[in-house]
């Protein structure tokens, strides 16, 4: 939906925007473009202009076949505005899209059964010796303590959790440096390639750096992933499905009206790429 603010996006200099004569305000794609992320000011610009060309196809066809606004209203108070209440009820009535069967949703599972496993799991505890890179001393204190309790550690490696007690900054100090059990995504990128590069019961070789300072990893357990059954994703498949469905039927519903529009000033994409304002 177009926003008040002004971008600084200017109308490239082109021929006025228009749909079946109706001419689509250079100011109002500008304020549009800043909804569309794109490499350059032009493209956010023409992205823009097709999404309120397919607005005003969709307005239009609403006013056609006699659509009456009857906006909702969220569990925040927040009301929809006349047009996209249009738009909504013209999609639920014109566009009709079958929910998918057990048998698609089956289909689907056996074609992209490694989508559905549950997440690896990884029993992980570290010695965090925090730092941040804007003082410099720190920094390299950090680093130097990280290195020599790691030295330590390559001789005696039952003192690890001694050592967490002593030195991380983490309060998983008071559990031996024990994290628990975490998972892909739950820490910085640079702290989950070190742990996905351990054996159970290795410590990183060297010190890992992250944003929060200097880190003793250690994996203590590996806990690969398991197949879900069909049963216990069926709903996720079938609301992904229907979903996809409803895109694609939207996108076709929006080029048949296009092609029956007379629309200048800009090109619209394949009907796959379709997208309103």
């Amino acid at each position: 939906m177009s926003c008040s603010i002004h971008t600084g996006i200017d109308a490239p200099a082109r021929k006025p925007v228009t749909v079946d004569g109706i001419v689509i305000p250079h100011d109002a794609i500008s304020r549009e473009a800043q909804n569309h992320g794109a490499g350059t000011p032009l493209a956010a610009w023409t992205a823009a202009a097709r999404a309120l060309v397919v607005r005003a196809l969709l307005l239009e066809e609403a006013g056609r076949v006699g659509i009456a606004p009857s906006p909702l209203c969220d569990e925040r108070g927040r009301r929809e505005t006349d047009e996209d209440a249009m738009i909504r009820i013209l999609i639920e009535q014109e566009v009709a899209t079958p929910d998918p069967d057990e048998d698609a949703c089956r289909r689907y599972y056996e074609r992209n059964r490694r989508r559905f496993r549950s997440a690896e799991i990884f029993e992980v505890a570290h010695i965090l010796f925090a730092a941040r890179r804007d003082d410099p001393a720190s920094f390299e204190r950090a680093r130097n303590d990280a290195a020599a309790a790691l030295g330590v550690l390559a001789q005696e490696p039952h003192r690890f959790a001694a050592l967490a007690k002593a030195h991380s900054a983490c309060p998983s100090r008071e559990h031996g440096g024990n994290l628990g059990q975490i998972t892909v995504g739950e820490t910085t990128l640079e702290f989950e390639a070190a742990v996905m590069a351990l054996a159970p019961g290795e410590m990183t070789p060297r010190p890992v750096e992250t944003r929060y300072g200097f880190h003793i990893i250690r994996l203590d357990r590996r806990i690969a992933g398991a197949e879900l059954p069909f049963e216990l994703v069926h709903e996720r498949i079938a609301a992904y499905l229907a979903d996809r469905s409803q895109r694609t039927a939207v996108a076709q519903y929006i080029a048949r009206l296009a092609s029956a529009a007379k629309i200048e000033g800009v090109t619209l994409p394949q009907a796959s790429d379709l997208r309103v304002a």
